[in-house]
């Protein structure tokens, strides 16, 4: 039955067409990312606060698509593109969830628990 639900879901794959992404919104993307990594990584630096890394990093990343989409809306070409905005909060949410999910864990594996063989 399993084997039946993925031939008929791989079927239907074929009958949907995907949205395209642009250069631009990748590289927004990219960009979300690298500030909020940077951002996640200063602020737990000092703080060793993980709930306000996540937040902080994941605000200035958001703050960073929005005054760029501001500045070139309505300081350039009078185009406000909500999709390049959302592109570059998307790449900082998936840094700061990365970061938050493996930053921090320690290994409580003491050493007289490791057996050592010849």
């Amino acid at each position: 039955m399993k084997m039946l639900i993925v031939l008929l879901a791989l079927s239907f794959t074929s009958f949907c067409s995907a949205q395209f992404i642009s250069e631009d919104d990748a590289l927004h993307f990219g960009v979300g990312a690298v500030i909020s990594s940077t951002t996640y990584s200063l602020v737990y630096s000092k703080t060793k606060n993980k709930k306000k890394a996540f937040w902080y990093s994941l605000g200035m990343s958001t703050l960073a698509g929005l005054s760029k989409e501001i500045y070139d809306g309505f300081i350039i070409d009078g185009r406000f593109d909500t999709g390049e905005m959302i592109a570059t909060s998307l790449g900082g949410l998936t840094a700061s969830t990365t970061l938050h999910l493996f930053v921090g864990k320690k290994n409580n594996q003491k050493l007289e628990n490791i057996a050592l063989v010849n």
